[in-house]
């Protein structure tokens, strides 16, 4: 048993997704060297020259969140704001941070402050083992139905989160008052892990193998154009015939994947289109608008699609040829352990995407909604 000094003496311990712990002591040898290891194993060298002035010095983990939130945010002001703190508190919890660091994080001028490069490496670092950190505490205090604590990051598509999460959110945030949802639209693939989020929405062909998925369903495509379209360039009556009309891509799928339908027979191959693209759009709400004014042909999502069919604003073209449908999914980072907060929320995901789905009718909508509600709720 070692004999300590309360004065001299920090012993922490950060447990990172790969098992590795960190360990810091301060005493004067063995925190000279474990400032020098942790420190360039993390991507940033400390002057060796003054790591003895260092060792003293004890990083606080609110220090380390601070940081966090400051390079979240974009800024000391923003970051106090979330916070609910003044920035002098901030700025003090950063400076401590850097000193017992012996690296500069921060570039500071008077209305902004910039990462240094150490700083992007110490976020980079930091942002999983948070991660992990708040996974296994709240998997410890939470149990059974109980009302959900913490924070709930979730990233999902811009278009299909504003038109078909916004209720199950709501619902979900209603039944646990005590848990902080962060949720941020994005059509653009993120990484969950650096980002540090809990779950995200996936529409189409997962390609990151390391994540765990839940298949929530699937979601045919279609491919549609306005009827103003049709009066004035016609309706192509093929697949070969897309070529000689204006497609509107998505910029986030390339356009081999974007305009590929299915094998006319067993045993063959998809089949790709090249279309000649007038407009490329980063946003699948978006697409249907420039559709719907008449602009060109769209592969859409049947989510995207459903109103405008119905409303007759977009008619559905080729209908006796497929496109290879997309599946949406839940995904979250690989752990050992999976949240209470992340297996609840996805569980609610699936109860509101079972058949009829929402976008099959106005009444599917209801009936999802109708779903959630019957849902036992939590105690406490």
């Amino acid at each position: 048993m070692h004999t300590r000094n309360d004065a001299t003496f920090v012993h922490t311990k950060l447990h990172n997704r790969v098992g590795h712990f960190i360990l810091l002591r301060s005493w004067p040898l063995l925190s000279s060297l474990h400032l020098k290891m942790e420190s360039a194993q993390m991507g940033f060298v400390l002057d060796a020259g003054t790591i003895a002035e260092r060792v003293t010095m004890k990083w606080r983990f609110e220090d380390i969140l601070t940081f966090v939130r400051v390079m979240e945010s974009g800024s000391i002001t923003a970051a106090a704001e979330r916070m609910n703190s003044s920035k002098s508190v901030l700025s003090r919890r950063i400076s401590n941070l850097e000193s017992a660091l012996g690296v500069e994080l921060f570039q500071r001028s008077t209305r902004h402050v910039k990462p240094t490069d150490n700083g992007d490496a110490f976020y980079e670092r930091m942002i999983p083992l948070i991660h992990e950190i708040n996974q296994t505490v709240e998997g410890l205090s939470t149990t059974g139905e109980r009302s959900l604590r913490g924070q709930l990051r979730i990233t999902a598509p811009m278009s299909f989160g504003a038109m078909y999460l916004g209720p199950v959110i709501a619902e979900f945030a209603q039944r646990h008052s005590g848990l902080e949802l962060a949720i941020d639209y994005e059509d653009k693939l993120v990484d969950l892990v650096q980002g540090g989020y809990d779950i995200g929405i996936r529409i189409g062909h997962l390609r990151d193998s390391s994540l765990r998925a839940r298949k929530l369903c699937d979601c045919p495509r279609v491919v549609v154009c306005s009827p103003s379209y049709v009066d004035a360039h016609g309706e192509p009556q093929s697949v070969a015939e897309l070529a000689n009309h204006q497609g509107i891509d998505y910029a986030y799928v390339h356009a081999n994947r974007l305009w590929q339908f299915e094998p006319e027979g067993k045993g063959g191959s998809p089949v790709n289109v090249s279309m000649r693209s007038r407009i490329v759009i980063n946003n699948g709400g978006a697409m249907r608008e420039m559709a719907i004014a008449g602009l060109g042909i769209a592969s859409l999502p049947i989510f995207l699609a459903a109103d405008g069919l119905r409303e007759g604003t977009l008619v559905q073209i080729l209908r006796n040829y497929r496109l290879t449908p997309y599946t949406i999914s839940a995904v979250y980072p690989p752990t050992h352990h999976v949240s209470t907060k992340v297996r609840t929320f996805i569980n609610f995901l699936v109860q509101f995407f079972t058949a009829p789905l929402p976008w099959e009718d106005d009444e599917a909508g209801q009936q999802a909604l109708r779903r959630l509600r019957s849902i036992r709720r939590p105690d406490g």
